[in-house]
């Protein structure tokens, strides 16, 4: 079975434009609402260069998507030298060795329209983000707030909120169909 055993990607050059109606905290923080969504995802919004390194025989599929390969290369010995496979059923390639491959192609598509999912789950995860930077007791576990004779209450939240955003804020939920495997 063919495995990818390293996958370099570079960043790309830009992202796409925010959906409509964010905040303006929430369009301050664009490129790291962005990495956080496509480390979640397969699915890339804009071209980069990505490099496989892929092991064993058996059929390969790019494990991002929508991906372009440029050129297949296989280890002989001491250096890489070009190589051929035949394309397999499922849109991927048939390896006959063990490699080790390299392929180098391009994943994303500058020309497409982000899919509303995507663009939902971008809005919700951007807000609760951003939320989260404009408060006074960001990461704090307890938090009281009192006004005298009016209200007196706590709020504890877990030393890993952040982490959890994709979660809380409802944006894991319209990626699940993206999500890396």
């Amino acid at each position: 079975m063919a495995v990818t055993i390293k996958q370099t990607e570079t960043t790309p050059d830009a992202y796409p434009e925010a959906p409509a109606g964010l905040s303006v905290a929430a369009t301050a923080i664009l490129p790291a609402v962005w990495r956080r969504i496509e480390v979640y995802t397969a699915f890339r919004t804009t071209v980069r260069d990505v490099t496989w390194i892929v092991e064993g025989c058996g059929e390969w599929v790019p494990p991002l998507t929508p991906a372009s390969i440029a050129s297949v290369e296989v280890w002989q010995g001491d250096a890489w030298q070009v190589a051929e496979p035949p394309s397999s059923p499922l849109g991927g390639y048939m390896l006959p060795g063990r490699g080790p491959y390299r392929f180098t192609g391009t994943a994303g598509d500058d020309d497409a329209d982000v899919p509303p999912d995507i663009a939902e789950a971008f809005r919700r995860l951007a807000e609760y983000m951003a939320a989260a930077v404009n408060t006074d007791h960001a990461g704090a576990r307890v938090v009281s707030e009192s006004v005298p004779d009016v209200f007196t209450g706590s709020i504890e939240r877990s030393p890993a909120w952040m982490a959890q955003a994709l979660i809380n804020s409802g944006a894991a939920d319209l990626l699940r169909r993206y999500r890396r495997a």
